[in-house]
């Protein structure tokens, strides 16, 4: 792998680790849709899966690798346990790559030897050894993470660590599994495996840091300033329990403190290029995708991507900001991709202006997509003065659909007060071509509308999540319902945007409804736990 040696190198793994959030379950569409967009953001290295878990998961690996692994794209890499079986899967997943790495794993504290793996400390490094040397029999590219490092006792660590160099390891990537240690204690065991193991020098230095404490980034951080040159992170921060190291504050760290980390690469403090491949202003939008097909919503308040990253409240740091930004501002808005509309769009607008704002802002429809995009955007307009980016984005997410639709929304009322009775009326269509009504009673509308389609549509769920966010300020804004059901042990996220609360709340459940029925007409295709191997054996 060649990169350049005077830059952090950037793994994205929102489509592995991301994806064992608990409710964010991809299928194949989804992974590749935002593959594609991880490729423009500019990641150097995707690993798009765990492509031994499930024939889903192969699936979507394989698929990512033939879409967006070309040879001026990203790395396509596969997670295998150091078993032959995974990685055997894991280099068949990822060949229609023109570049590819598997990352095989095994655990190396002795809490996980004794309790998880029952091996002794030699057995593993017998297996390390070997099946980093049968990886590096398929690809030259080969990671290698001792899991559960940052509980490891250092010395065997190191051992454990320069077999792996000597089999043929490229990457060593230091996880520290379960987000226990601190930025000073982090620093200090990437500082020593560069101090203690001979022939660190020929492999790439990894860090992939938990949340459990909120000390990912500064953890991943610690790691660069002690010679980590590749870090490991999800858009958003999502991943097992509280998440990953986020690559939005990683990158945007590095960016707005380059005169800092400059000297530490080698670079003049003053030096402007930046840090990093990523392309910034890609940042806010692929958040949004990342949250609107998994289902997580961004906290208000989350740096960088957070509705609330550039807003002030405040009439002391509103006057500050008026004046000049940098009082209160270390970042430009613009610098992560958020900025005003440089086209107003609104009921007089045409078709022409509504496909050059989509191009500006990074979507490509065709002529199907854009005929619905477009009736949506003016019947948008109708109820609103201007249509905002924002608004634009809501729409496109609530209508370009990944996956088939079985049944689409025809129509919904709902008769509700505080005297009366919450009634609702849906007519939904199949596809089939028929149509189907009924009606329910419920506690609230919404209630009543999900206990209508539930009438309609014959599939056991329970719903486990409702969240309505507000897409911009005002009285005739749009609002954006997430929703999560689970069925039997998975859960599926829905998603939807409308100026009327009810609207989006009903199409939010179908979509969840048709990622159900479309899991289960094809339980290969869809990515999900069916089949996996053991869960802890997944994480890192």
């Amino acid at each position: 792998m060649t990169m350049a040696p005077n830059r952090l190198i950037i793994l994205d793994t929102t489509l592995r680790d991301g994806e064992q959030s608990p409710g964010a379950t991809l299928n194949t569409e989804e992974k590749v849709e935002i593959a594609r967009q991880l490729a423009r953001l500019g990641v150097d290295i995707i690993e798009a899966g765990f492509a031994f878990a499930s024939p889903g998961d192969f699936e979507a690996v394989s698929q990512v690798a033939r879409t967006v692994g070309s040879d001026n794209g990203p790395i396509i890499c596969s997670l295998a346990r150091a078993i032959r079986a995974d990685i055997q899967a894991a280099a068949e997943a990822i060949r229609p790559a023109a570049r590819q790495r598997i990352h095989t794993f095994i655990s190396t504290s002795d809490i996980h030897l004794e309790h998880q793996l029952r091996k002794s400390r030699s057995e593993v490094l017998a297996i390390a050894s070997e099946m980093v040397a049968y990886a590096k029999s398929f690809v030259q590219d080969v990671q290698f993470s001792p899991m559960d490092a940052g509980r490891s006792d250092p010395d065997y660590l190191y051992t454990v660590i320069e077999a792996a160099i000597a089999a043929g390891a490229t990457t060593i990537n230091i996880p520290d599994t379960v987000g226990f240690l601190t930025p000073l204690e982090f620093g200090a065991l990437i500082y020593g495996i560069r101090q203690n193991v001979p022939n660190i020098e020929q492999a790439v230095l990894s860090t992939h840091c938990h949340n459990d404490l909120g000390l990912a980034v500064a953890n991943s951080l610690a790691g660069v300033e002690n010679g980590a040159r590749q870090v490991e992170c999800t858009i958003n921060g999502i991943g097992e329990r509280a998440g990953n190291c986020s690559l939005e504050e990683i990158v945007m760290a590095l960016h707005v403190r380059r005169h800092l980390f400059n000297p530490i690469f080698g670079r003049p403090a003053d030096e402007g290029e930046a840090l990093t491949a990523i392309d910034t202003r890609q940042i806010y939008k692929t958040s949004r995708l990342v949250s609107n097909l998994t289902g997580m919503l961004v906290q208000p308040n989350k740096a960088i991507v957070g509705a609330n990253a550039f807003a002030h409240e405040s009439g002391i740091h509103q006057d500050g900001v008026l004046k000049n930004r940098l009082t209160y501002e270390i970042m430009d808005a613009e610098t992560v991709g958020v900025s005003e509309n440089r086209i107003v769009l609104g009921k007089h607008s045409g078709r022409n202006a509504f496909r050059t704002r989509l191009r500006e802002l990074g979507y490509e429809l065709g002529e199907a997509d854009l005929n619905r995009a477009f009736l949506r955007f003016k019947e948008l307009a109708d109820k609103k003065k201007s249509v905002s980016d924002w608004d634009i984005e809501a729409i496109i997410s609530d209508e370009i659909r990944l996956i088939p639709e079985a049944y689409r929304l025809e129509q919904v009322q709902v008769v509700c007060g505080d005297l009366g009775i919450p009634t609702a009326t849906v007519r939904l269509s199949t596809a089939d071509g028929s149509e189907r009504t009924d009606a329910a009673v419920g506690t609230g509308p919404v209630d009543a509308v999900y206990r209508a389609i539930n009438r309609i549509i014959d599939l056991p769920n329970e719903l486990i999540e409702f969240s309505v966010q507000s897409v911009t300020a005002g009285i005739d804004a749009m609002g954006e319902v997430t929703i999560r059901v689970r069925h039997e042990q998975r859960t599926f996220s829905g998603h939807a945007a409308n100026t009327d609360i009810i609207v989006a709340s009903t199409r939010a459940y179908l979509n969840a409804l048709n990622k159900l029925h479309f899991a289960l007409a094809h339980p290969t295709h869809s990515g999900g736990v069916l089949g996996s191997p053991d869960a802890a054996a997944q994480k890192l």
